[in-house]
């Protein structure tokens, strides 16, 4: 008997939709080390109107069915402000993306990946960067290295075969993310402490956590200080005003006050460093859903966080503050704060950094000067069309 055919049509409607966010659940059900997503995250992930990304990107979700069933989905997007930056800088004219990949097998991977290109061809791109899903800032990459552990909070968890069907369809690495995860009840070598010691005594400079009474002006303190530090990295793409507001809105339950540091020099906001406790710990048991009794949990461990890992996402130096000691100085005084209150406050033991491109020689160094290892890597490829 021969086998069935795999179809790939675009989601039409809102069983399509459902059927699309569903099939992650039932593909990677059995795998101890994949965190489900709440339903509804991923619902307003891929609804124009709720989320911001959609306002500068062109989306397309698909699905392919073999038999009538589903079995595989993919999302094909461009993003309007990556099409500026320059081609230097990983994005750039004529580059679209694809992501969300979820595939039952390497057939139905492969018919998704070329649908996905063939939408990209027909909206004039030329290359193709991905997986990302959707944006560089949600879950970038594919990957490949730490699949024995659970994602921290904010990073992917895809499986290890998908990493043979991307690289067998002539896609190469563009770009590889490391996070580094390092034990945190033990004092920095004994060189950080004395850096740590220097920036205290020195009067121009005030390390201080977060204000919530003050949300909204920090968050913008935060994300102009980032959008400057980040401006000339691989993959950059700029935060428009309504994913500033709407990042805010999303990380507001999970902020506390003494995991996220702004360093002041002369008065002046010139670096930051934000950590989150691991929603993924509480997240994990949950299989997706808040009922019947997963709100309850949520909304306790929210309360008071008590948290095994704590994620430090974003980190940033004024660009014009770069490559100096007082940079290097302002992050080790960050993240011995933040270590200490995770430690005693909310009963950490283990720190993740990340993610890191491969090439930032400052973020590398500092993760290796606080004796961190990579733990996880994930590769971003890239293909001609």
């Amino acid at each position: 008997m021969a086998a069935a055919e795999i179809t790939v049509a675009p989601v039409a409607n809102k069983a399509d939709l459902n059927a699309f966010i569903d099939l992650a659940y039932r593909l990677n059900c059995s795998d101890p080390n994949w965190v489900p997503p709440l339903r509804m995250d991923m619902a307003e992930l891929l609804t124009p109107g709720k989320n911001p990304f959609f306002d500068h990107a062109r989306v397309q979700l698909m699905l392919a069915r073999r038999g009538g069933a589903v079995v595989g989905r993919i999302s094909a997007h461009i993003d309007e402000l990556a099409l500026t930056q320059p081609p230097e800088q990983g994005m750039g004219p004529s580059t679209g993306n694809w992501g969300l990949l979820e595939a039952e097998d390497e057939a139905v991977a492969a018919a998704l990946i070329g649908a996905a290109e063939d939408w990209l061809r027909a909206q004039g791109m030329t290359r193709v960067l991905a997986p990302l899903s959707m944006s560089v800032w949600e879950e970038p990459g594919q990957l490949t290295k730490g699949f024995d552990h659970p994602p921290t909070v904010m990073m992917g968890h895809q499986p290890q075969r998908y990493q043979r069907y991307i690289e067998s369809l002539a896609y190469t690495p563009a770009k590889l993310l490391r996070t580094y995860e390092l034990d945190i009840t033990k004092e920095f070598p004994p060189l950080i402490q004395r850096v740590v010691q220097s920036g205290e005594r020195n009067a121009k400079i005030n390390v201080r956590g977060v204000d919530k009474s003050k949300f909204d002006d920090e968050a913008a303190i935060i994300l102009h200080i980032l959008n400057d530090a980040w401006s000339d990295n691989w993959g950059f793409v700029p935060f428009t005003d309504k994913e500033i507001a709407y990042a805010g809105k999303k990380f507001k339950p999970i902020v506390r006050e003494d995991l996220i540091m702004i360093a002041e020099y002369e008065g002046e906001p010139v670096a930051f460093m934000m950590t989150l406790p691991n929603l993924n710990e509480v997240l994990q048991p949950l299989g997706g859903s808040l009922f019947p009794l997963g709100w309850a949990k949520l909304l306790w461990w929210l309360r008071m966080p008590r948290s095994r890992t704590m994620r430090v996402p974003l980190m940033g130096v004024l660009k014009k503050h770069q490559s100096s000691r007082l940079a290097s100085q302002l992050a080790f005084m960050m993240i011995e704060y933040i270590r200490r209150a995770a430690t005693t406050r909310y009963g950490a033991t283990r720190g993740e950094i990340g993610w890191v491109l491969d090439d930032n020689q400052g973020m590398n160094a500092i993760a290796d000067a606080i004796e961190s290892t990579v733990n996880k890597e994930y590769t971003i490829y890239e293909k001609r069309l």
